[in-house]
């Protein structure tokens, strides 16, 4: 690619201008070429890990640039960036958004909330790309079939949501793809990953609930929701437990099973042992079970709080995965590979966690006022 000459004068300082004109590192992409014995254009595309350079010819770059401790002008780099991505956008980059589509999954219920695709592309058009949606398993369709249509359509980015036990988005293979998925629910291959800090938001809610009063708060999820986090739902429980006195302590419930409909007399059991003033579970069967089979009214008898708040909840206290900034966070993931010629499963696996937020709701007590 020929650098635009106004680019060209604005990184190189004419002779005659002194070092206090000089941008640090300015024409170093010189330096760094003669010493690796290249030509600057290869520098750059070495730099930038383009295919088009020898793996033998790369290392040899990098480390005439480590020699020489060349570091660019990011307010160049920046400008080259706006540069390729209009040319980029005359024919838009298109990413896949691949889910997992089997109704008789016991994950296919409305009780667990997935990535909107209109966040998705609502990120991906800051980028100057699309997205398209490819489900796996819906009549018949198959990784292999999919690889296939990504390869055809000339597909660079891939973004995986697993939604169904049969975590079809590790049969995948990801050597051409810049690639990112959600949350943990596919920990091989270790792809790059965006997910919201359950840790944190759980803590938080205990907290919250702590405040308004109740002492023995309870926790009532699936297993999947909870492998899905990395295990931060039963660690925050045991952090909680750790701090507050053994009478208390309401040992957390896994449900045998996600479709919640055939857990009703496991949770009732477990509810009439431990006997909760508080609970975060889900938002849909478990409110019939605690009125309907356990005459316990919401909030005169018992606090409750929904562990996957989202728009439409307003009826209740919640906790909001802010998927909308997850949505994002997974796509700048993708977008970064892309801008660095990366593909393929990394060798280091980046994660961003997105904080949650608590929101208040009538299903919960009122706070205590605010000494004045």
């Amino acid at each position: 690619m020929r650098v635009p000459p106004d680019l060209f004068h604005l990184s190189c300082p004419s002779p005659s201008a002194g070092p206090a004109n000089a941008i640090p590192g300015a024409c170093g992409l010189a330096s760094v070429a003669r010493r690796a014995g290249v030509s600057a254009m290869t520098v750059s595309r070495a730099l930038h890990n383009s295919p088009h350079v020898a793996a033998a010819t790369r290392e040899r770059v990098l480390a005439a640039a480590r020699a020489l401790d060349y570091a660019p002008d990011p307010h160049l780099t920046r400008l080259m960036g706006l540069v390729r991505g209009r040319r980029r956008r005359k024919g838009r980059v298109t990413l896949a958004l691949v889910r997992d589509d089997l109704p008789e999954d016991e994950l296919h219920g409305g009780a667990y909330h997935y990535m909107r695709v209109e966040d998705v592309r609502a990120r991906a058009r800051q980028h100057g790309c699309e997205v398209e949606e490819f489900w796996l398993g819906r009549a018949g369709f198959r990784p292999g079939r999919v690889q296939q249509i990504l390869e055809a359509r000339g597909v660079e980015g891939v973004l995986v949501s697993v939604q169904s036990s049969r975590k079809f988005g590790a049969d995948l293979d990801y050597s051409k793809f810049a690639a990112a998925t959600f949350g943990y629910g596919l920990t091989e291959p270790a792809l790059h990953r965006a997910s919201t800090n359950m840790m944190h938001g759980m803590l938080g809610a205990m907290r919250e609930l702590e405040a308004r009063g109740y002492r023995r708060i309870g926790v009532a999820i699936s297993e999947w929701v909870n492998a899905r986090a990395d295990h931060t739902y039963s660690g925050a429980v045991l952090h909680y437990q750790q701090g507050v006195p053994a009478r208390r302590r309401v040992p957390l419930l896994l449900f045998p099973h996600n479709a919640l409909e055939r857990d009703e007399a496991a949770f009732c059991r477990w509810m009439k042992r431990w006997r909760p003033d508080a609970l975060i579970s889900f938002h849909g069967a478990v409110p019939a079970w605690l009125a309907g089979v356990l005459k316990l009214r919401i909030p005169g008898d018992i606090g409750f709080v929904v562990h996957d708040w989202v728009a439409g909840m307003e009826g209740w206290a919640g906790i909001d995965h802010c998927r909308r900034h997850v949505a994002a966070a997974a796509v700048d993931l993708v977008a970064t590979q892309l801008v660095q010629n990366e593909r393929g499963v990394p060798e280091v696996m980046r994660q961003i966690l997105i904080p949650p937020r608590f929101v208040d709701g009538p299903s919960i007590r009122g706070a205590a006022p605010r000494p004045v």
